[in-house]
């Protein structure tokens, strides 16, 4: 949606609902559900009608007033606003522990997020296969990920190679990045990072128990 002063900035917290939006409209119509109303939405949501439809206002007019929004129309608009209606060409550098967990993650093939390189330092990795995707040897990382047209990047590495890691995806031609170390990377703008921490998120949960009268669960 354009504004007076250019394209509407969209937030983090719309950009995530919209993500269970989509997940929730993915379920119902698997069940053969045709059509929801925005407060039944918000209801499978934990947000309020008036937010779900602030966010859909985002991007253009949904639904119809007393007949709620088709449920398996409303699905495919959010893939197309969320770009979910492709597939995606995806490098994962680090086969550890996390990467290997990563490569066998078959939500990610079903949305259209297909690992097609996977990248280590290691001597006894390079040449494998993991799940079915061939470890090539991070030195050539930058050349591999520009022939290859590397959308996305995954960072699963130690901390200390994690920027090194970042800096060859830049120069590959890789626009987003999901970084699972623990570090604050920088990248160019245009270059879009994303963080992966589950001790934090865990650590949150610690502190949510803790202090339940402190935390918000919108």
């Amino acid at each position: 949606m354009m504004t007076a002063d250019g394209p509407q900035r969209i937030s983090d917290s719309t950009v995530h609902r919209l993500s269970k939006y989509y997940r929730t409209l993915t379920y119902l119509s698997e069940r053969g559900i045709k059509t929801i109303s925005s407060e039944a939405l918000a209801q499978h949501n934990g947000v309020t009608a008036a937010q779900v439809r602030k966010d859909f206002s985002c991007f253009g007019t949904f639904g119809r007033r007393g007949l709620g929004y088709n449920v398996l129309e409303l699905q495919r608009n959010i893939a197309r606003i969320m770009g979910l209606q492709r597939k995606w060409s995806v490098a994962l550098v680090g086969v550890g522990n996390v990467g290997r967990a990563l490569l066998d993650y078959d939500q990610f093939r079903i949305q259209g997020f297909q690992i097609t390189m996977a990248f280590d330092s290691d001597p006894a990795k390079i040449g494998r296969e993991f799940h079915k995707v061939f470890v090539r040897d991070v030195f050539n990382l930058e050349n591999d990920a520009r022939a290859g047209q590397v959308e996305i990047g995954v960072v699963a590495v130690p901390v200390v190679a994690a920027q090194a890691v970042v800096d060859k995806l830049v120069l590959g031609g890789v626009k987003g990045i999901l970084n699972f170390a623990p570090i604050n990377l920088k990248a160019p703008p245009g270059v879009f990072i994303r963080y992966e921490n589950m001790a934090i998120e865990i650590e949150a949960l610690a502190f949510a128990i803790t202090n339940p009268e402190l935390v918000r669960n919108d």
